[in-house]
């Protein structure tokens, strides 16, 4: 079931060793006190923040230190290269910011490679009185 998306959403690279977690502005509507994320929001270290070290070899840091290492795969840190919004998974929901919403289904590709999708959505976040 798809689930939009708010600030603080856990997010996981398939190439990365670490969880991170989702950056939104309150630019547009804020659900239980978190700003609700559309599909532009994947700036890499604005929205998307780093996962720990890389282990592609795409990536050129990591391609340079195997290569020093004769070809052993040596992680080196994530710097996230996303160039292209969250891929839908479906048709949207609902707006925000005249955009859709991003919802925890959809997919986000690194130019290294990886996929970046959620591992919860952010929105279990709300505190209750």
């Amino acid at each position: 079931m798809a689930l939009p998306v708010c600030a603080g959403a856990t997010l996981q690279c398939s190439f990365g060793a670490a969880p991170s977690a989702l950056m939104v502005l309150p630019t547009g509507h804020v659900f239980a006190g978190a700003p609700v994320a559309n599909i532009t929001d994947s700036v890499p270290l604005l929205n998307i923040m780093p996962f720990g070290v890389c282990s592609s070899l795409a990536n050129p840091t990591v391609a340079a230190a195997t290569a020093a290492a004769l070809g052993a795969l040596v992680p080196m840190p994530c710097v996230p290269a996303t160039a292209t919004p969250w891929i839908p998974a479906g048709p949207p929901k609902a707006m925000v910011v005249k955009l859709p919403v991003l919802q925890n289904v959809d997919k986000l590709m690194c130019m290294w490679g990886g996929v970046i999708q959620f591992v919860t959505p952010g929105e279990f976040t709300v505190t209750v009185p």
